[in-house]
């Protein structure tokens, strides 16, 4: 009797050990074919909407990935008459062989308050490379003080302004040239600036510092860094936010579109064919100027972290 017991036993596992193989036998399929449908459903997706950032791109396609690395930034339209004169000019210059000096120099441009509490390091930089250097202030508030003859009778002064007063014939002396932050005028003191070192041919590179700037290297390995190179160093990126994309107007259109506004730092370090096409400048300098300004449109738009940015951006 208990054999039989046991015997049945036996036959009960047997069948519970092949109910469960079969069971498992039966969900492998289901699985593998799940798996498959959801590969297919991604890619047809993938396919129809390509991706849109540049690592899922290298990541889920072989197509298009040149758009990350390369933004379009001209839409496919027909150019204004103003933008086509404006890029035949930059185009030439930038096309057109740097002046060959003999004695090639860096202008350092200062954009300062006032009196430069560094200059005695500056000082001991400058020293001993007097014929490979200029040196251009701008004080903005009061007449600097300085101690080192690098910097004396270097001073650009604030442009003056003949004003005529309403119903009279005569003329007035007013100050202009004021230098207030977050307003248009530091991109007119960035470009006079250049403007009055590009006097000089034989500066070749620009060098936009503030009154906190301080070397960090010997002269020689400045010097030689920024002649050795054939590039400008200027900050430019995309920020989405509302301090950067955000600042935009729709008024620039269709010179500056939304997709090519950038932000970055005002200070920069220029070769002089960059600097020669911000001088030539008008269009995007008059957008600028009229539509980047604090409480514009219910926007805070401060040109002189956007303007060149942006400005580099479409055109070189």
């Amino acid at each position: 009797m208990k054999a039989t017991r046991a015997w049945q036993r036996r036959i009960k596992d047997i069948l519970l050990m092949s109910g469960s193989r079969q069971r498992s036998r039966l969900k492998r399929p289901v699985w593998i074919i799940v798996l498959v449908t959801f590969v297919i459903i991604f890619l047809i997706t993938a396919f129809l909407y390509p991706p849109t950032t540049s690592a899922a791109c290298y990541i889920f396609s072989s197509r298009d990935c040149t758009l990350f690395n390369e933004p379009s930034i001209f839409t496919a339209r027909e150019l204004s008459d103003e933008e086509t004169r404006s890029h035949v000019v930059f185009r030439e210059i930038l096309n057109t062989p740097p002046i060959q000096s003999k004695n090639p120099k860096i202008a350092f441009l200062f954009l300062t308050p006032g009196t430069l509490y560094f200059e005695p390091l500056w000082d001991k930089f400058f020293r001993g490379h007097e014929d490979r250097f200029s040196v251009y202030v701008h004080a903005s508030r009061e007449k600097p003080v300085h101690t080192s003859h690098y910097f004396i009778g270097r001073d650009i002064h604030r442009e003056t302004v003949l004003k005529r007063k309403e119903g009279k014939k005569k003329k007035k002396l007013s100050k202009d040239g004021r230098v207030v932050w977050g307003k248009f005028s530091m991109v007119d003191i960035e470009r006079r600036l250049l403007a009055r070192s590009l006097l000089d041919p034989d500066n070749q590179q620009f060098v936009l510092l503030s009154d906190s700037c301080v070397p960090l290297h010997n002269f020689d390995y400045v010097y030689n860094y920024l002649m050795l190179t054939n590039v400008s160093f200027i900050d430019c990126f995309v920020d989405l936010g509302p301090h950067g994309t955000g600042r935009y107007s729709e008024r620039m259109m269709p010179e500056v579109e939304k997709n090519a506004f950038r932000k970055g730092s005002q200070w920069f370090s220029m070769k002089r064919q960059h600097a020669i096409i911000v001088m030539a400048d008008n269009l995007y300098y008059k957008k600028f100027k009229n539509y980047c300004k604090p409480h514009m449109d219910g926007r805070n738009c401060y040109s002189d972290e956007h303007y060149l940015p942006t400005f580099f951006n479409v055109d070189d």
